[in-house]
Parts: C-alpha cells; structure tokens; sequence
C-alpha cells in the first residue's frame, strides 16, 4: 500500500476513511434489497435510504427533501444545467472563466443545442466579482454558474454576494437559477446553503474521505430534469440508489464537514490556516518563486483563498519536472486539476493572465484532514532540494 502521509494532492481526491467504508459496506449488507422495489426487503431499504438523506440534510442545514444523491459531482453539476434544455425557447446561461470541466464542457453542449453560453469573467486575483455576473447578464439569461472555492487556485468565491445581487436583479425581473459548484468547499471551508439566492449545489463524497462514484445535489426548488428513467430520487436522478455510498457521504459530512456544529472541524481549519501561512512564507524564499495568484504572496489576502490549496510557479523548472522529481522520493503534488492532467492547457491561469513560462512552471500543493504540519515542513523541504538541484 503507497504512504498516504506525504500525499499532497487532495484537491483531486481524498484517500478514502477506512472506518467510513467498513461502517457503509456492514450498512448495506444489512440493508440489501433495491429502495425502489415494495416489498419488505425494499421497504428497509428505502427507510435506511432516507435515514441516510436527513443525516445529510442535517449536517448542510437545509430539509431533507432538498437532497438528491448521485453518482458523483460530475452529475451533480449536470443535472440542473442540463434542465434548462427543458424551456421551451432558448436564451443565455452564465458560466464564469472558472469553473471545473464538468461545467465548461457540458456548456459547449449547450452552445451546440443553440443556447447562447456567456462566459464571466474573473479579476487578476482569480475571484469573480457580483459587478461581473450582473454585468454580463442579459434578459434571456436562465441559469448562472459560479464554483464555491476553485479547484487550482484555491480563489473563494463571494457567492452570497453574487446571489443577493442576483435576487436584487431577479426582483424587476425574472432571477436566473444559480448553482454553486461546492466540491471543493465541502470539508474545506464554512458553507450557509440556506442562504437565499443559491439555488442548487453540487458536492462529491471522494473530495471528503468518502468513496468515489457517489455525489449529491442541493436543491432548494424543483426543477424538471432532462434526463428521464425510472423515477428514482423524486425523478431527478434516476437509476437504482447506491445504499453504500449514501451512508458513506453521510458519515463523511458529520466527520469533516465544516461547521460549528462540529468544532474539532473549526480547529483543525485554523491549524490549516497558519501551517499554510508558513508555508507560503517558505516558498517566497525560494528563488523566483511566485504564488499564484500574484496577490496570495501578500498575507492580507489569505481570506481570500482556501488554506488546502496553494498554486506556485518555480520559473526554469517545469511543472511536469517538479511533481515527477518529488514523486521519486514520495512526496505526491500535482500540475493542475486532475480532470484534465492530459491538456496542456491551463484555462484557469489563462483567465488570470498568467505569462507561458509561468504557466508551464506552475504547480499545486493541495492538503486535507490528515495532513501534518511536519509533513508541510518535510515537502517544503524537498521542493527547496529540487529547486537547488535544477536551479543551480
């Protein structure tokens, strides 16, 4: 088995709790008939089911009929992006420069059905303003787009912001649905769902220690799918319900979940906070080194981005180079977000103005719950020695 503890690419996925997957798998061995069928085996089925649903609610604080489980925050995304194929005449949807490829892509799906896809744009310090979003929208605009935290940056968005002004534009005429992208807020830093304006969120339970192939989808109105089946989650999402993987998320949220509800969570964020405060502070005395965005390189920022996620350049060493030389010696970073490790292309630094020698030198160090402040010392260590070594 690889050693998890100088693994610093939690941003593409979290190694999963192993006491969360045995507590799910002995769950669905117990509950193993199909929810949807209705006899006893179903019935029990169908209960744990829902157990597993107001769990859920309960830690996000919103009601439990506003909780959909899918396969993934993939899925989660497309659902109420694909609804609006649902209307009966096209118009505009908002998505900003940001977001992940589960949201870029399909949108060009979209374009191709003859939807007008308006792209938001961002500042130079990655953040998407609420000037930008109602700046670009237009009368036909139906749906926005914006992610809670970016997945290469670690930009915090200011969505309550975006979504009161939403509302404030929405009350002389009809408000657009808004969907926030939360997968990698969820266990990373305080979310309000509740908060009115905010439409939808997606999550993934494999961002926060739980299995891979499960999601969710915060709804707090009903929409109509485009995609149709069997019925299965109040016809949002059909398809036979993953028992395993809904108490797995549940589990997983009541764990890590940030929120007051659960203070070692508050704690572990503001030890998060400073040990990447020091971080940051040793990276800057590395040669060359700049953080990306430029302005994370000043401490005043730091609430601007979320402590699990720093982006750096290293000018003169590619960023291929730097997570290949640190995986020889066990320490696992990466060049960018997983989902597109085979591009070359770096839209997100692209919006951010970033030169090409910078962008081809950029890495990311994302941490999570099990990360140790001595292992931040240890990598920041290793990655001097590289440096050294091919800037010599």
């Amino acid at each position: 088995m690889l050693d998890s503890s100088h693994y610093f690419d939690w941003a593409a996925t979290a190694p999963a709790d192993p006491d969360i997957l045995r507590e799910a798998l002995d769950f669905s061995l117990e509950h193993w008939g199909n929810p949807s069928s209705i006899h006893g085996a179903g019935s029990d089925a169908r209960e744990a089911l829902e157990r597993c649903r107001s769990d859920v609610a309960a830690v996000l604080g919103v009601p439990a009929g506003s909780i959909y489980f899918t396969s993934g925050g993939t899925e989660s995304d497309h659902l109420p992006l694909l609804s609006v194929l649902n209307r009966p005449q096209k118009g505009s949807v908002l998505l900003s420069q940001l977001e992940h490829p589960a949201n870029r892509e399909m949108a060009k799906s979209l374009s191709a059905c003859g939807w007008k896809v308006i792209e938001v744009k961002a500042d130079k310090d990655g953040i998407v303003s609420p000037e930008s979003v109602i700046g670009s929208l237009q009368d036909d605009s139906v749906y926005v787009c914006v992610m809670a935290v970016n997945n290469e940056t670690g930009a915090i968005q200011p969505i309550y912001d975006i979504a009161d002004a939403l509302e404030d534009w929405g009350s002389k005429r009809r408000k657009p649905f808004f969907h926030v992208d939360c997968v990698q807020a969820a266990g990373k830093i305080e979310l309000d769902l509740a908060h009115k304006g905010i439409d939808s969120a997606a999550f993934s339970a494999h961002k926060i220690r739980g299995p891979r192939g499960i999601g969710l989808l915060y709804a707090a109105k009903s929409f109509t799918p485009f995609l149709r089946g069997g019925g299965q989650e109040k016809g949002v999402r059909s398809g036979t319900e993953n028992l395993f993987g809904a108490k797995a998320f549940a589990l997983a949220l009541d764990r890590y979940y940030i929120h007051k509800g659960n203070p070692a969570s508050l704690s572990r964020l503001e030890r998060q906070r400073e040990w990447t405060r020091n971080f940051i502070r040793g990276l800057l005395e590395i040669k060359g080194v700049r953080m990306l965005p430029y302005n994370r390189e000043d401490e005043a920022n730091e609430g601007s981005y979320s402590p699990w996620v720093v982006q750096a350049a290293f000018p003169g060493i590619p960023g291929q180079v730097m997570e290949r030389a640190l995986s020889v010696d066990g320490f696992y970073i990466s060049t960018g977000s997983a989902c597109s490790s085979g591009s070359h292309a770096r839209p997100i630094l692209d919006s951010l103005g970033i030169s090409a020698a910078e962008k081809e030198a950029a890495v990311r160090f994302s941490f999570g719950s099990e990360t140790t402040q001595e292992a931040m010392v240890e990598l920041l260590e290793e990655v001097r020695g590289v440096a050294e070594k091919f800037l010599a």
